[in-house]
């Protein structure tokens, strides 16, 4: 053998041993994420105990817990017996939604809806400015009404708004804006009771109609829920972000004022997405994150288990491997510096490839990320990378759900009731269109709950809760509804 063919041997078993070398690091650095991810059954049961105790404490004082627990004012949920020609706005992001509701029997109701985007400019001028342009809106769709969709001579039309930002509820039909998210900012608008700023833009272009309830969206999710269901003891949105509402009785509420509602429950939005404890399994790349957000030290909770962010804590950890084991080759791809450049429909695309080759892997790291030339086995571990993240998401949330029902008495079977269903009420795209993230959640709460009482617990895809919610409560706490119940 001669010296060239040599020293090229020693090249090539250099080169392999290189290659193991950045091969054994990259996947240490999977290994060491997953073993951080862990959620054992005893880990998931402490989130859910630590979830109780939050509740508790966020019922007993304002301040006195990262959970909010927000009284919503909402004690008539809707009983399927309603009624009746509603409206509903839903404002939550830079489009809303208008809809017409005609109430009569459960399985048939009647909806018309349009959606409208807000003009940017809107989003960050004057507050009368953007009420404006919803009350002209509202005013042309109540133009559309057709012969069916009448109301009675001598009424008022009525509407549920559906408001999805942070607002200190005072009564049921009336709140004022804490705070703006999702890229408004109407600084006027702060601190004003924002159903006064709608009737009062109603008034200028003389649309007739009274706002009978203010309402989160995940409330309306409850509410649309229960309509259909009366068994619906909460509702949970796992999409972009995640929040719960539940039905709580109102003697359990310490830090309500007040006389007890008449039907002795009163129903709150948990705002858990701002949950955190000790106990979640919270790794270097989560913490990263946390840090380079609008919100450090917020939402945590959140920002481990919702659309918004899963997709993000797969990149980092794939930026890890591409700058400290060559995952991808010799340079890092640039387009993998960039945050949230990686969606988490692109993670579940890639969680849910089942061709042989991993192709539908292998278009997405080449049309987002710009990286080709990708073997299987890098694929497969992308792969393994997304179930990592998806299953601690789904893994979590199964606990928070537990953790309600654990406060409200549901976790276990009593002796001798009869009716034990509890219903949860879920919407969101994470939890609609993640199939392998729903499947987790599903038998997390499965193992949780053992095998007798999880036949009593159902989660239900709730589609589109919130806008036939804010009708159906509309219709609930209508002005007219004492009357015709006399």
């Amino acid at each position: 053998m001669g010296k060239v063919a040599v020293a090229a041997a020693v090249l090539v078993v250099r080169h392999r041993m290189r290659n193991s070398g950045k091969w054994a690091k990259a996947m240490d650095i999977l290994r060491e994420f997953e073993g951080k991810c862990g959620t054992p059954i005893s880990k998931l049961r402490q989130v859910a105990d630590a979830m109780t105790v939050e509740m508790h404490a966020g019922l007993a004082s304002d301040g006195g817990s990262k959970l909010k627990m927000l009284i919503s004012y909402v004690d008539n949920l809707p009983t399927g017996d309603e009624t009746g020609i509603f409206y509903a706005l839903d404002l939550g992001g830079t489009n809303f939604r208008v809809l017409r509701v005609k109430l009569g029997e459960v399985e048939n109701v009647k909806k018309e809806f349009q959606e409208v985007s807000i003009p940017p400019n809107l989003m960050t001028g004057k507050c009368e400015d953007l009420f404006d342009f919803i009350a002209g809106e509202l005013e042309k769709f109540v133009a559309t009404e057709g012969e069916e969709m009448q109301i009675p001579a001598g009424t008022q039309r009525e509407l549920g708004f559906t408001f999805s930002f942070p607002v200190k509820q005072s009564s049921i039909a009336g709140g004022t804006l804490v705070r703006w998210t999702k890229g408004f900012n109407i600084e006027d608008a702060v601190g004003q009771d924002i159903v006064e700023e709608l009737t009062k833009a109603m008034e200028r272009v003389r649309l007739d109609m009274r706002v009978s309830a203010l309402v989160n969206d995940t409330v309306g999710t409850l509410a649309g829920g229960r309509y259909s269901d009366p068994n619906v003891i909460a509702a949970v949105i796992l999409g972009t972000g995640t929040n719960a509402a539940y039905v709580e009785r109102a003697n359990a509420i310490p830090k309500w004022q007040g006389l007890l509602p008449k039907s002795g429950e009163m129903v709150i939005n948990m705002e858990w997405g701002n949950f955190r404890s000790s106990h979640l399994p919270l790794t270097e790349y989560d913490e990263s994150l946390d840090n380079d957000s609008l919100n450090p030290g917020e939402q945590i909770y959140e920002k481990m288990i919702s659309g918004m962010y899963l997709g993000e804590i797969v990149r980092r950890v794939l930026l890890k491997m591409a700058e400290e084991a060559e995952f991808f080759g010799d340079t890092v791809p640039s387009k993998l510096e960039k945050p949230f450049i990686l969606r988490t429909p692109d993670m579940s695309a890639m969680h849910h490839d089942s061709t042989p080759d991993l192709k539908v892997v292998a278009t997405k790291l080449k049309d987002i990320l710009e990286i080709s030339n990708t073997s299987l086995k890098m694929r497969k571990v992308i792969v393994e990378l997304c179930e990592i993240v998806a299953t601690r998401g789904a893994r979590l949330s199964a606990a928070g759900i537990i953790g309600i029902l654990k406060k409200t008495g549901r976790d276990t079977l009593k002796k001798g009731e009869e009716n034990q269903k509890s219903v949860i009420a879920m919407d969101g795209g994470l939890f609609e269109h993640y199939t392998k993230f729903r499947n987790s959640m599903q038998n997390t709460m499965n193992e949780l709950l053992g095998e007798e009482a999880s036949r009593n617990i159902i989660i239900k895809l709730s589609n589109d809760g919130s806008g036939l919610g804010a009708a159906l409560l509309a219709a609930s706490h209508s002005q007219y509804r004492e009357y015709e119940s006399t």
